[in-house]
Parts: structure tokens; sequence; C-alpha cells
């Protein structure tokens, strides 16, 4: 287990995922509360212009629709809410692009459902075109396509969502901005003797009895969900913290190093986690064999694996399938994730970048495997 500064946590966060639920964007529902998003959106310039990279994770859209179509209760009927999403989407993009313009920053909707994280392409795809939004000095607010998925395809809450964002992102920190302090030993409401946990380990199962235990009615959008959402963001070593939404300057505060609200630590280093979980896989779908070139680059130099040093290619793999690195004698060099599929690669070997939009119609990555998605063997 790597030893973390746990004070440091938020201020080394480079990397950062926000999420805000509901209740706060539409001040509990009476639409879009513009004085807070504007007020988010100023922290997250303020983020931005000192070097790190953010990402907003927002609902509220179904919540803004039903106001526009001047719906006074919240439908049941599927097709309502999805109506209602489509409409309020409008109006919940139009505000983030507003607010992040007045504080010189670009902004893009991203509309994710859940089979887009479980498909390897599609998961790829959109990881591939939000590094390249923040690349851009873009911030891409995120929120569940509501109008097309159904109970059986959904996240279940955007706290879900923003885990499973700052997993696809790699993200160092989740932030969840709530409607509450953070989280107490048990319910305030109902224990006075309740105690507020400022730190703790994320995914300690201690938490989940805490907030009301993963089968609790108040579940869906509870605390149990965010306990839940730092278990899974911890899994690719971001460390989350939740926090009260309306908090003065919560975001920038937080990363100038102060104890805001609830802080989870995850137990692994990020690059350390993703290597891992590579260096784990029994099964591999293919190969690459590779000249001594481009192994004495890897081992020594830690570069990128380029298909200019590839010589064969054995087996069939998908884009993102881990495949293993060989040296000339077949034995393994390495392994990391593939950017590109087998077939590709054949015609790839041996061959430069520039050559690739003339062999494939198109350029993904320049490299076959990046050093950020490779780890040695030992």
């Amino acid at each position: 287990m790597t030893a973390i500064n746990e004070s440091r946590v938020l201020a080394d966060a480079r990397r950062i995922v926000v999420k805000v639920g509901s209740s706060l964007v539409t001040n509990e529902g009476r639409g879009l509360d513009e004085a807070a998003i504007s007020e988010w959106c100023r922290q997250l310039a303020q983020l931005v212009r000192s070097g790190r990279e953010v990402v907003m994770v927002s609902s509220g859209a179904i919540a803004e629709g039903m106001k526009r179509l001047g719906w006074a209760v919240r439908p049941k009927e599927v097709h309502e809410l999805q109506a209602a999403a489509a409409v309020g989407q409008m109006g919940l993009a139009q505000m983030y692009e507003t607010k992040l313009r007045e504080n010189g920053l670009g902004s893009a909707q991203v509309l994710l459902t859940h089979a887009d994280l479980a498909d390897r392409e599609r998961y790829l795809n959109a990881r591939s075109t939000l590094l390249t939004l923040l690349r851009h000095r873009v911030v891409p607010v995120i929120n569940e396509n509501d109008t097309v998925v159904n109970d059986e395809i959904k996240f279940g809450d955007n706290d879900t969502l923003g885990a499973l964002v700052a997993n696809l992102v790699e993200a160092d920190a989740l932030v969840i901005l709530t409607d509450q302090k953070g989280l107490y030993t048990a319910d305030p409401r109902r224990d006075p003797a309740a105690q507020f946990v400022h730190e703790a380990r994320a995914g300690d199962l201690a938490l989940e009895a805490m907030a009301g235990g993963a089968g609790s009615s108040i579940g869906k959008g509870g605390m149990i969900t965010k306990i839940l959402a730092a278990k899974r963001a911890a899994g690719s070593g971001a460390s989350t913290v939740i926090a009260w939404g309306r908090e003065p300057d919560a975001l920038v505060r937080l990363t100038q190093g102060e104890s805001i609200g609830t802080l989870l630590v995850a137990q692994t280093a990020k690059n350390q986690a993703r290597k891992q979980w590579m260096a784990d896989h029994l099964q591999m779908r293919g190969a690459v064999l590779v000249d001594d070139g481009a192994v004495a680059k890897l081992r020594d130099e830690g570069k990128s694996l380029l298909p200019i040093g590839m010589t064969a290619v054995e087996g069939e793999f998908s884009r993102g399938d881990v495949i293993a690195i060989k040296d000339a004698t077949g034995a393994e060099v390495a392994r990391g994730l593939s950017n590109y599929a087998s077939a590709e690669a054949r015609l790839m070997c041996r061959k430069a970048s520039a050559e690739f939009e003339r062999l494939l119609g198109y350029v993904a990555e320049p490299e076959m495997v990046h050093r950020d998605n490779l780890v040695l063997h030992r």
C-alpha cells in the first residue's frame, strides 16, 4: 500500500471531477439556480487558471424541463421523464455555457449512458474526446442521457456517473457537492450523538453502515450513493470529497489544502492502480513483437511503443485490450492497452505515424501503446 499525504490530496490534484446534484442546481426543484451555477463556474475558472483540469458532472435536466413544461408534479411515465430531460437539458447546457464563457472558459456538453462506458470502443472514444477537450482548456459538462435511457441501462444516479467519469479520465480527485455538510456517523437529524466524519479511507465498510446501509430507503441520491461512488473512484486511485455545495469558495479552498467536508482517501496511487490492473491480467488476446531498439526505448527511456518498432502481431485483439509486448525471442517485455485493433496493427508494423492516415483512413493516436498505459515486465 502506498503512503499518501492526506492533507495534500486535493491540493496536489491536477485533474478534478466535480459533481453537483439536482437539489443544488435547481434550488430544490424550483428551476435552475443561476447564482449558484455562476458561482461554481467562477471557481472552476479559478482552478483552470491555476493549471488544473476540471470536468463538471451536473444533474438538473429533468427538474428544469418540468419547470419549462409547467409540470408541478414529477411524472412517473418514462416517456414523460425523457421528454422533460430533453427540454431541460437545453436550459442546463445553455446556463453552463453562458456562465463558463463569462469566466473566460469554453464548455462542451457530453451526454453519456451506461452502454457508452460498458462498450470498449465507445469507452475509449469518450475518453479520447474528454482528454482532448481538457487539453484545449474546455470544461466538459456531463450528464446522463436521460432522453434515451431506461431503468435497465441507467447509471442509477449521478454520484455513480461522477465516479465512472473520474475513472474514465483518470482523475486525481472527485468532489461531490451536495446539500449536506458531509458524512456523519449517524443521521444527525435523528441521533444527537452523531459525529461528523472529517476523514476516512474510501471503501471502508463501516462508512456504508453510517450512510444507512446498501439497502436503505435513503439510497438513491442519498449519502449511501456518495459513499459507494467514492469506493468506485478509489479503484482508479481518485480520492473523494463530499462537501456542502453552498460553502463559500469550497472548490478553491479545497485545492488550497483546506479541510472542508468529508475526505475519503483512495488507498492506491492513480498510476499504480491502473498499472496493477494491467499487470494482473492472466489472459491476453494477443501480442506485438518489437525490435531491439523499441525494447531499449521502453526499458531504458520509459518511452511509448510506436508502430515503427513493431515487427509482427500475434492473435486477434480490439482497441483497448491489454496486449503483451515481446522481444525478438518471444519473451514478454511489457504489457499495455492497445490503441489499435490487431488488423490495424498488422498494417502499421514498421510504419511511421505520418503514414497512418494513408494506411487506415484515419489517425487515432500516434502510439500503439502509450507509456501511461504500459507496465514493464519485472
